[in-house]
């Protein structure tokens, strides 16, 4: 069995549900502080944080990861426990096994070798790794982000191990990732019973039209390296529990995933604009007036990386293990490439499939874990050799 797969098996027996590391961690700072890197561990809130560096000298090329992983649903679902891995039919089972233990895994075994035939690099190598990619995601690379930024030091190239291939290794990468823009709003009515509708303002009838609304709305035409903003509902609370009273107050959360085509002010304003128009236009035919709040939460902008030093490497890299070339993509989710990216740093995700991601039964060709490295390997030979 290869050193990285080795090693991913023991990452992926320590259940780090989130924002838990379960000694993941401590496992990773002891490989890397063989090598020669200070570690420097990062306590915030109750999230475990380390960063690590090797030289002294810029650009620094930087690993980001997290030991974190989501809860594994119902066990009895799962072929092989979540947190007792196995190799079964040519695939790596276990919760984390892509996302992303096995990445960090490649990246450790990537620097042993690397700096086992290149001990003097041409700059320095480090990881910043959290416990709370996915979580809250309060205490983790945000918080250390703003910690090295208070002392001036500066990543200049960033890759995140995030499970980017979609049907093989290497066929995709992030070069960018959509903004996540939160909204809660809040409608009051007045609860009453529903024999006699005229004594109450029921928020449930009012919501309507500003469903459609918000739903038919083009936010934007997209972006020529992004698709257009998306707006989804994901959750609407109302009601008693009863079936004979009318409720007073309704709750709509929702989301967007905006391009840089738009700004958070223009979502704000076009949003209330909406809000606004739908109420008024409730006054005027039934008579009632609806108050409501509006909060909202930034999860992160849109970053982008342009082709260049560390995309071209990354891409070459790929290529050279592989023979094909990845697509460039700024598709799906959000990643804490989002906090790391606004201090000026080139950043890319790129990891193992990711077809069973968060899924029961998670799990990745056993093989694909030590190309990885050799991939990342090559990256860092192509950047500080």
């Amino acid at each position: 069995m290869d050193s990285t797969l080795t090693l991913a098996l023991d990452l992926i027996r320590r259940p780090s549900i989130t924002p838990k590391d379960a000694g993941c961690q401590e496992v990773l700072i002891a490989r890397l502080a063989a090598l020669g890197f200070r570690v420097e561990r990062l306590r915030f809130g109750e999230v475990e944080n380390f960063w690590a560096r090797f030289g002294d000298q810029q650009p620094v090329f930087a690993f980001a990861g997290h030991t974190d992983v989501v809860p594994p649903g119902p066990l009895e679902r799962w072929q092989i426990p979540p947190f007792a891995p196995e190799i079964r039919d040519g695939f790596l089972y276990g919760r984390g096994a892509a996302d992303m233990k096995g990445s960090l895994a490649a990246m450790v075994t990537a620097c042993e070798g690397f700096l086992a035939a290149c001990p003097q690099p041409r700059g320095s190598i480090a990881f910043l790794i959290t416990s709370d990619e996915e979580g809250a995601a309060v205490d983790g690379t945000v918080r250390v982000v703003e910690w090295l930024e208070a002392r001036g030091e500066k990543i200049h190239w960033c890759l995140v191990g995030e499970p980017s291939s979609a049907k093989q290794l290497g066929d995709t990468i992030k070069n960018g990732r959509r903004g996540s823009f939160h909204g809660r709003l809040r409608l009051r009515g007045t609860q009453g019973h529903v024999a006699y509708p005229h004594l109450a303002q029921n928020p449930i009838h009012a919501i309507g039209p500003l469903l459609s609304a918000l739903a038919d709305e083009v936010w934007d035409q997209g972006h020529p390296c992004f698709p257009p903003t998306s707006f989804q509902i994901s959750n609407l609370h109302s009601g008693t529990g009863a079936d004979n009273v009318i409720p007073s107050d309704l709750e709509l959360w929702f989301n967007f995933r905006f391009s840089p085509a738009v700004t958070i002010e223009q979502l704000q304003e076009r949003t209330q604009l909406l809000i606004e128009t739908a109420l008024l236009n409730e006054e005027v035919k039934t008579g009632q007036v609806f108050q409501y709040e509006l909060d909202w939460r930034l999860s992160g902008l849109p970053f982008f990386t342009p082709p260049g030093e560390l995309v071209d490497a990354v891409i070459a890299a790929i290529h050279a293990e592989t023979g094909q070339k990845p697509e460039l993509s700024t598709a799906g989710g959000t990643s804490d490439g989002r906090f790391i990216a606004p201090t000026g740093t080139q950043v890319v995700e790129f990891g193992p499939s990711n077809a069973t991601i968060h899924q029961i039964d998670e799990r990745l060709p056993a093989t694909e874990l030590e190309r990885l490295s050799r991939i990342y390997q090559d990256i860092l030979y192509r950047l500080l050799g």
